[in-house]
């Protein structure tokens, strides 16, 4: 196996869709390259939401697992601890991969972001932007920064929130100041490169499998223990699920709207994902071992 230069920090990402089997591609080239996963994933971070994030912990992942729902997690956070991981695994000479489908959170890593003052926030702003709808505020967040309502989920009130108030209180977009500098890691991200149709059938096999698995019995005890509030549970799989328990819809319905909804997503995410031009797609496992061996080989820092 080639040794890794611990002067290039290397880090490899596998990225891709809801359901196009990065996890499982992840964990292959961990045993592979001798490396430590660590997820990117904005859900999967909270403790009892395993069926409905499609969790898999029959092998080592960091960050998941590591909050209950009601801690409000934030983008600083993850970019904060997923770096300290990168670099003890870069100093045991480790080959750490980020692996999941959270394109914020990459971003944070891959670009180095220096991410929009907190302070900056506004209460009363706020809670005037909570007494809206999330047609309301994604219509609002669409004049002043389309690029941001073109990829924030459109039932994630918290993030939509979060994007209008910072365009509102500083005059420019959410999206431009999510700064970017020299990040401080030289990162192969390896895309899965899948048929949308093949990728839907899949999906709606999985929702199918986590009804059966049990996602309605996770999302009662949940919500016997948090508010279904909380944004954690505005979740696709979570919401719909809580709609039904609430009887505002039938199970079939919900289900149909769990797929609906997830494909949706599918749809923004690779518009988050095709925007990065360094991403390297491919289709096979094969190829994907094949990039990470010349990567790994590689004694100078590459500009991908």
């Amino acid at each position: 196996m080639p040794k890794i230069n611990e002067l290039d920090k290397k880090v490899l990402a596998i990225v891709g869709p809801t359901g196009s089997g990065k996890t499982a591609w992840a964990r292959v080239l961990a045993q592979k390259f001798d490396g430590k996963l660590i997820s990117v994933d904005s859900r999967q971070i909270y403790k009892g939401m395993d069926i409905g994030t499609a969790k898999d912990t029959s092998f080592p992942q960091d960050l998941i697992d590591i909050v209950d729902p009601s801690y409000n997690f934030t983008l600083a956070d993850f970019q904060k601890t997923a770096t300290e991981l990168i670099e003890q695994y870069l100093a045991s000479k480790n080959l750490p991969i980020l692996v999941g489908g959270t394109g914020l959170y990459l971003d944070s890593i891959v670009f180095g972001y220096v991410l929009p003052d907190l302070q900056k926030e506004s209460l009363k702003l706020r809670e005037e932007l909570e007494k809206l709808s999330a047609e309301e505020i994604l219509a609002k967040l669409k004049t002043v920064d389309p690029e941001s309502a073109a990829t924030i989920d459109p039932q994630n009130v918290r993030r939509l929130i979060r994007a209008l108030e910072v365009s509102l209180l500083s005059s420019r977009s959410f999206s431009k100041q999510k700064r970017k500098t020299k990040s401080k890691f030289n990162t192969l991200v390896i895309g899965i490169d899948i048929p949308r149709e093949t990728l839907y059938a899949k999906i709606d096999a999985r929702v199918e499998k986590m009804i059966k698995d049990g996602l309605v019995e996770e999302v009662r005890n949940l919500i016997k223990k948090y508010p279904t509030d909380l944004p954690a549970l505005n979740t696709i799989g979570y919401r719909e699920i809580i709609d039904y328990l609430k009887n505002r819809q039938t199970l079939p319905e919900a289900i149909q709207q769990i797929k609906y909804h997830t494909h949706a997503y599918v749809r923004r995410q690779m518009t988050w994902f095709r925007r990065n031009e360094s991403i390297k797609w491919v289709k096979t496992i094969a190829e994907a071992e094949k990039l990470v061996k010349n990567f790994l080989v590689r004694q100078t820092t590459l500009d991908i």
